[in-house]
């Protein structure tokens, strides 16, 4: 048997980049995939199209995380035709690069709202179903931590109130069986961060790997966290970034 047969899989973004790659690695191990996209409706239906060609399960749904009723309907759906989730990914996330002092209050909301409430959102729809268990992996940043160059103050701010947010709801949830984690991906091979450029150079210089990840290489790390390997870490913020934390 597959580490995640039969086992119900939320990817909140999970059409493009890192979140692609979770997909696939969790629907190749058995998991029926439910992934969101907003904006991005070719890639994730594309996903969604190669994994059930592949002899997998996934669906492609609409949701803008930023919409916390669209988000918590579409949990509530999958919720009603699959049954509970099982294992709950927080992907979804933007970065909104500006001098300070040009930010407004709208671009605070729009970030929080993605790379924060969204994540508290998915986790209250999802837990009061959740079985025994269950999984809550977030995926934040290795900037949490460092931030590494200017104009990231509101992305560092938003990244760093994920490590708070999962080690609260891993006491809170911890007496159900459930695991809720972080992973802090550093450089990671993307269309939002791809390898070919100036920054690129200047993060590989400060690298101990001196070079960029996969999204396979997160992937990875949240199929483990995701099995019966990973049953007795909860509360933990896992930085995988080639070093350049170090």
């Amino acid at each position: 048997m597959k580490r995640f047969e039969n086992k119900i899989v939320f990817i909140t973004g999970g059409g493009r980049g890192m979140g692609a790659a979770i997909s696939r690695r969790l629907a190749a191990e058995g998991a029926k995939v439910i992934l969101t996209y907003s904006k991005s409706r070719e890639k994730a239906e594309a996903v969604a199209t190669e994994i059930n060609a592949n002899g997998g399960y996934a669906e492609a749904v609409e949701a803008d995380s930023i919409d916390p009723k669209a988000l918590t309907a579409a949990i509530q759906k999958t919720i009603e035709q699959l049954g509970p989730i099982d294992i709950l990914v927080n992907n979804a996330g933007i970065y909104i690069g500006k001098e300070f002092e040009s930010h407004t209050l709208e671009d605070y909301d729009e970030i929080m709202g993605v790379n924060v409430r969204a994540v508290f959102v998915a986790a209250l729809a999802v837990a009061a179903h959740m079985p025994r268990n269950g999984r809550i992996i977030t995926i934040g940043s290795n900037m949490a931590e460092n931030a590494l160059s200017p104009q990231t103050t509101l992305y560092t701010m938003s990244k760093s109130a994920l490590t708070g947010f999962t080690r609260g709801l891993a006491r809170d949830l911890g007496a159900k069986g459930i695991t809720v984690n972080l992973v802090q991906p550093g450089p990671i091979n993307t269309d939002m961060n791809p390898s070919d450029t100036d920054l690129a150079d200047f993060l590989r210089g400060r690298m101990a790997l001196a070079d960029y990840g996969t999204g396979d290489d997160i992937a990875g790390l949240v199929a483990f966290l995701a099995s019966e390997e990973g049953k007795f870490i909860t509360g933990a913020a896992l930085t995988i970034d080639g070093g350049l934390n170090a």
